[in-house]
């Protein structure tokens, strides 16, 4: 008896390493604890599918719950910044504001939370510490805005309401209001979120200069922002093939196929699209409508050589031309800020912008850069060579990781610097 249980007990610890076990890179910043929240992720995915293919709820409500069941209990710091609650143009917003009003004029942040454009719990845990983190730091009003989520909503629903909140916020009156100087508001996003602040700049930088290539009734001379912050990146739905695609697909917790996930679900496209989309097959070489957009996110004459390494691109010689037609938003810009015309990109302030050398959307956060210089437009690069994909959700206690950290602290220094 006392064998068998002993035989049991190591079938049991060997299956729980196995599943543990992640092989990383030599250079990830601490490895075992990614491993640790790798699990935690890919255990609450297996659970949110089992319920999705049971039919007994969809599989991102799944994921949303066991976040916010995390993030709840995260401590809350900074208590004595000021919040409020309410509505820009119809659009869920939190205020946070500085908790001594001197009445002189201060600086803003418009922050917008990433998860996939489906996940995040922005008043609550690590969202809410890091927004609490800036005022404080920048004695700065911060304003995050809840806009709605897949599967809920799809594109454009999240870009449009982060746009209203943005155009709300930017009338002087309302900034007059909250005691912001106009000539000091910054935008910041993280993944998702990053994708959303880079395709709200390029807008508001029309309106702001009332030539609205996109036929927008808004605009002309209004307050636009002073800096776009925009944290790994998320920007093209094309290539799903890239150098950092291709070296990083399973690292923890941004994996290649889960970023394609978060795209299908956003775009409102059918799930069964997957392996198409993850073979480039709706973005192979016969396929004319994408030819006005290749050369902006070829990324092999775009991202320094030491990080193409031995990759190549990977576009099949002919493929899905229905993904396209079925999907027409994958080649919008307001959906991929990549594909924005060289016009618009010169519109748009300067540039902060972080990545991963450990995540797959790396060469995203890379393209654009290059595309950002090559407009004209100021761009400081700080690239992170220990970090992975979400790390700034990882710098509050407990869950915090040195690298993330360091991120949070290097960009609001920028911030403080240039705003």
């Amino acid at each position: 008896m006392a064998k068998l249980l002993c035989g049991v007990t190591l079938i049991l610890t060997l299956a729980l390493s196995y599943y543990i076990y992640i092989p990383l890179p030599a250079t990830v910043s601490e490895p075992w604890k990614l491993m640790l929240v790798g699990v935690a992720y890919r255990t609450a995915t297996h659970l949110a599918d089992l319920s999705h293919s049971l039919g007994l709820v969809h599989h991102i409500h799944v994921l949303n719950l066991a976040m916010m069941s995390v993030e709840y209990f995260l401590p809350v710091e900074f208590e004595d910044v000021q919040t409020e609650d309410t509505e820009f143009d119809g659009v869920h917003v939190r205020v946070y504001m500085p908790p001594h009003q001197d009445g002189t004029l201060r600086r803003a942040v418009v922050f917008i939370h990433g998860g996939g454009w489906a996940l995040g719990t922005p008043k609550l845990g690590s969202y809410d510490a890091l927004c609490r983190k800036m005022v404080m730091k920048l004695n700065a009003v911060v304003v995050t805005v809840d806009y709605r989520m897949a599967p809920d909503v799809r594109f454009p629903v999240q870009y449009e309401e982060c746009l209203q909140a943005a155009r709300y916020f930017l009338q002087r009156d309302v900034l007059a209001h909250y005691s912001v100087d106009p000539e000091r508001v910054a935008v910041c996003g993280d993944s998702a979120g990053g994708n959303l602040a880079a395709a709200v700049t390029q807008q508001i930088g029309q309106d702001s200069r009332g030539d609205d290539v996109r036929g927008s009734s808004e605009g002309g001379g209004g307050v636009q922002f002073k800096l776009q912050v925009l944290i790994y990146p998320v920007l093209q739905p094309l290539d799903f093939n890239t150098a950092s695609y291709q070296q990083n697909w399973g690292i923890p917790i941004l994996y290649r196929d889960l970023m394609a996930r978060y795209w299908l679900e956003y775009l409102g496209a059918d799930a069964s699209l997957l392996h198409t989309i993850l073979l480039n097959n709706h973005t192979a070489l016969d396929e004319s409508r994408v030819n006005p957009h290749r050369s902006k996110f070829d990324w092999t004459s775009m991202i320094p050589e030491h990080m193409c390494k031995q990759y190549m691109a990977i576009f099949p010689l002919t493929g899905s031309p229905s993904v396209l037609q079925d999907v027409p938003a994958m080649l919008d810009p307001r959906a991929a800020p990549l594909l924005a015309e060289q016009e618009i990109l010169k519109m748009v302030p300067r540039a902060y912008i972080m990545t991963c050398e450990h995540d797959v959307l790396r060469d995203d956060g890379m393209m654009y850069i290059r595309r950002l210089e090559l407009a004209g437009v100021p761009v400081t690069h700080r690239h992170y060579n220990d970090c992975f994909h979400g790390c700034v959700s990882f710098a509050f206690w407990p869950l915090y990781f040195s690298v993330g950290i360091r991120a949070i602290d290097d960009y609001i220094a920028w911030i403080h610097t240039h705003l």
